[in-house]
């Protein structure tokens, strides 16, 4: 028994594994990163943008200036990752491009006004964050997108496809810590992006009720009696009590995490900013990943005849990038057959001088046997000569041992001659002697 249930607890980790997995991976995925110098400002928001984005994004990516945007998307293919924010700066203001993977579209965006994390929550009094906010990711709420224009519905359909789909009957409101909440603005044509943080407090109930069940207990050293505390509210801020409306009250269909937030009661949705704040404007859409048609421009507009002129230079470029492609084609295959020629001239020219040296060494392997003779007959001479030399004490003579003397002779490797230098005793002993008599030591006269 006890076996078998450790192989169901295994199995069922597995197939756990696999769902959170499978889940996992049918999410979008993003990458927030900096192209060229930003400043320090800019850089954070590009963290503060990966905080928004969390927890489908690349918190902790590294980016080097050698890096260009050919590597992201090579990276981004085996990692699931659908979008890219990629932020630069310019000399009058910081742009953003929405970028969907692997074919585009690609969003242009002017940022002409932002606010890091630090700067809307040093502008509260109160500022709710934490760690576990982080750990699911953000609802994301969309206003006044209906309208029409082509490019109001594309950008509200790239700001959707960038967040996870929540499916209403299946969501578990405890996960929704967050909202993310995006409006557009007909009249500037601008896009203003916040980023909020969720809380849910039960209404119906007065001050001093609400403070008994949250988590701080008040302070009540100075009350005679609770009832002062539970009908008056004494010694309660009016800051304790924010004012509640039909605008953020609603009925909750499920037990939402709180003291108080019941099943079917009446609770009040708070958001606090967390931030970025950003001011965004479109700039143009562009079909491809950073080259490509462009859809939509905010200020300049083409007549028909200029766009086919546009599609004539295009289709002229793809042709000659096509012709050059064969002409390279062409080169690489031309290369290819002069190296393999050359290979195979250089092994059968290896082959040859092998085979000429297998020929030399087998010609020198063979034995002469006259040589062998010879060879037995100069030992045989050599023993007499040293027989002779021990039994009478002298030289003996050249025909006498012939073979003997010619192995002699032949064994003594020749040496360059070398001219003696007279000795200067003897020189002087001949110079005195030829003084006394009267004659000259070169001529001999």
């Amino acid at each position: 028994m006890g076996k078998s249930k450790v192989s169901n607890q295994k199995k069922a980790r597995t197939a756990s594994s696999r769902v959170a997995e499978g889940a996992f991976g049918s999410v979008p995925h993003s990458f927030v990163f900096h192209r060229g110098q930003i400043g320090r400002n800019a850089a954070q928001l590009v963290t503060d943008m990966r905080r928004v984005m969390e927890p489908y994004t690349a918190r902790s990516l590294k980016v080097r200036k050698k890096n260009v945007l050919k590597d992201f998307v090579t990276v981004a293919g085996p990692l699931g990752v659908s979008h890219f924010l990629i932020f630069t700066k310019t000399p009058n203001s910081i742009n953003l491009r929405l970028a969907r993977l692997p074919k585009g579209p690609t969003l242009h965006f002017r940022v002409t006004k932002y606010s890091l994390i630090k700067d809307v929550i040093s502008s509260l009094k109160r500022h709710r964050m934490h760690g576990q906010q982080f750990t699911y990711h953000p609802l994301l709420v969309l206003n006044n997108f209906g309208i029409e224009g082509m490019h109001v519905k594309l950008t509200a359909t790239m700001f959707q496809n960038m967040f996870p789909s929540i499916n209403v009957h299946q969501v578990n409101l405890n996960n929704i810590k967050r909202c993310v909440l995006v409006n557009y603005d007909p009249a500037s044509q601008e896009i203003e992006f916040r980023h909020y943080s969720l809380k849910v407090v039960p209404v119906g109930m007065s001050r001093g009720v609400k403070k008994i069940i949250q988590e701080k207990f008040p302070n009540m050293n100075k009350l005679e009696d609770i009832s002062d505390l539970l009908l008056r509210g004494v010694n309660l801020s009016e800051s304790e009590a924010e004012q509640d409306g039909e605008h953020n009250i609603t009925e909750l269909p499920q037990v939402y995490a709180g003291r108080g937030n019941m099943q079917s009661q009446q609770s009040a949705v708070r958001l606090t900013e967390i931030g970025p704040r950003m001011t965004l404007q479109l700039v143009k859409i562009v079909e491809g990943m950073g080259e490509g048609n462009v859809i939509y421009h905010s200020t300049i507009t083409k007549t028909e005849e200029e766009l086919q002129e546009i599609l004539k230079r295009k289709e002229a470029r793809l042709k000659e990038k096509a012709e050059r492609r064969r002409t390279q084609e062409h080169n690489i295959a031309l290369k290819k057959e002069k190296r393999e020629d050359s290979r195979k001239k250089s092994l059968e020219g290896m082959k040859r001088k092998r085979q000429q040296a297998e020929v030399v060494s087998d010609e020198g392997d063979v034995e002469d046997p006259g040589m062998q003779e010879d060879q037995v007959a100069a030992e045989e001479s050599e023993d007499e000569a040293e027989y002779y030399r021990q039994a009478v004490g002298e030289e003996p003579d050249e025909d006498m041992f012939p073979s003997a003397k010619r192995k002699r002779t032949s064994a003594i490797s020749p040496r360059p001659f070398k001219k003696r230098k007279p000795d200067s005793k003897e020189m002087n002993r001949k110079r005195l002697k030829a003084h006394c008599c009267g004659c000259d030591v070169g001529t001999g006269r």
